[in-house]
């Protein structure tokens, strides 16, 4: 849709800009005839240019989005990435996308079809997770390296032990948006006893008691890890929404990119 994003630079486009004497050389057609008349003199029409925007969906599919209670992390990855998507096709902006765990693989490349859109759906539902770990510190480095133009990169996953997670340097080349994927139940767990639990990003085993004390713990970890991770984000002024598996995605989406 002609005329959605605006941009700094000055030429040919559809949003108006400001008024400036006319010099020679330059379109008679943007003369606005009303303003000349009034001034004595020839003014034109500056407009900005109208530019397509770089998008590029990063999702970080590791183990540990091989978990959900109502749905799976993995599939509500998913369906987000499907969603920006297809708002790339709508508007008729260019985007590509990554899987991104150990390594970061180019999932689809930039495209504006529709095909894309759903061979990357494809790509990620089937994708296996289990026994995948992410490295935060080899992503960051990798996508500064890849993406070479201005871009809003869409960061998308549960973003756990995110120690070695730093954003500062890819965010002053680019625009980063976070979409924080996780279940309620992995935040603040239910007293069960004795459990038997399988991690699915390294395959071990855990056998214990999940009482009170236990679950105090847990939940500390994680709220200072999301402490941390909100921060950082805040710091490098990052917008990001918190998005829970039994949520309607669609509606947390957009009041993020409002």
């Amino acid at each position: 849709m002609i005329g959605n994003n605006i941009s700094f630079l000055k030429g040919e486009g559809y949003d108006f800009c400001e008024l400036k004497e006319y010099e020679y050389g330059e379109d008679v057609k943007n003369i606005d005839w009303v303003i000349s008349a009034k001034m004595q003199k020839p003014y034109v029409k500056v407009f900005h240019a109208q530019k397509e925007l770089n998008i590029k969906i990063v999702s970080f599919l590791n183990g540990s989005t091989y978990f959900g209670t109502k749905k799976f992390k993995q599939e509500v990855i998913t369906q987000i990435a499907s969603m920006l998507g297809f708002i790339c096709v709508k508007q008729g902006d260019p985007f590509a996308s990554y899987i991104a765990n150990e390594t970061c693989e180019l999932c689809t490349k930039k495209s504006k079809k529709i095909f894309n859109v759903n061979f990357m759906a494809e790509q990620l539902f089937n994708y296996d997770v289990i026994g995948k770990n992410i490295d935060y510190e080899f992503i960051t480095n990798d996508l500064f390296k890849k993406i070479h133009h201005k871009s809003i990169i869409f960061l998308i996953g549960d973003f756990f032990d995110i120690e070695k997670l730093d954003l500062k340097l890819l965010s002053k080349k680019h625009e980063i948006f976070a979409i924080i994927v996780r279940d309620k139940f992995e935040e603040n767990p239910s007293e069960l006893g004795n459990v038997n639990f399988n991690d699915p990003s390294t395959n071990q085993n855990f056998e214990g008691v999940l009482n009170s004390n236990t679950i105090k713990n847990y939940v500390n970890k994680v709220k200072e890890n999301d402490h941390k991770l909100f921060s950082h984000l805040q710091d490098n002024a990052i917008r990001f929404v918190k998005i829970y598996t039994h949520e309607d995605a669609t509606k947390k989406l957009i009041g993020l990119l409002k």
